[in-house]
């Protein structure tokens, strides 16, 4: 069972997507994850989004630990229900509402975000058959949304090449947990 790891809400279960259509991050890899993000101090009262969100586990931890908005962006109905539920979990704890879910693809919520929406952490978990030339569109279209200082975490499984990095982007770390492995970008 998955849970939020620390923050306000820390040790509440969040409830998981039914079935395969999404890939969990675990709680050893996010417990990781957010403890490089802390040591880096872009989570508090960071504007938080997750694409991808399948349940919407990174982003209620976020908001968990202090950022000040998160948008959990999934298109999949079940998913997008159980970030819905997950949120709202977390909205009442927090006696505030600073996660929103927005049921969209990806690429459709990116292109309608207006020159104000910005972002300072961004998580991409996209489905593993996701192949290398869409995610570089959708980091190229992340990309003039983000804050000067954001940073980008993806999230794909270890046999994954390194994703192809926009020219507003450069990756500045990377780290491998079993079959799962993360890269950390910034704007160039």
């Amino acid at each position: 069972m998955s849970r939020i790891i620390a923050g306000v809400a820390g040790g509440n279960p969040l409830t998981s997507v039914p079935g395969t259509a999404t890939r969990p991050t675990t709680d050893r890899v996010k417990e990781a994850l957010f403890s490089r993000l802390e040591s880096l101090a872009v989570i508090a009262d960071a504007r938080v989004l997750d694409l991808y969100a399948g349940s919407g586990s990174l982003g209620v931890e976020s908001a968990s630990r202090g950022a000040r908005s998160v948008d959990l962006v999934e298109f999949d109905a079940k998913a997008s229900d159980i970030c819905q539920r997950n949120a709202d979990m977390v909205n009442q704890i927090l006696s505030a509402k600073r996660v929103s879910v927005h049921r969209s693809k990806v690429e459709s919520f990116l292109e309608r975000a207006g020159n104000q929406d910005m972002w300072d952490l961004v998580f991409l978990d996209p489905p593993y058959p996701l192949d290398e030339p869409a995610l570089s569109a959708v980091l190229a279209k992340l990309a003039p949304h983000l804050d000067d200082a954001a940073v980008v975490v993806v999230e794909r499984s270890s046999r994954s090449p390194e994703p192809e990095w926009p020219e507003a982007l450069e990756c500045f770390a990377d780290k491998k947990y079993g079959e799962t492995k993360l890269w950390f970008a910034e704007p160039a």
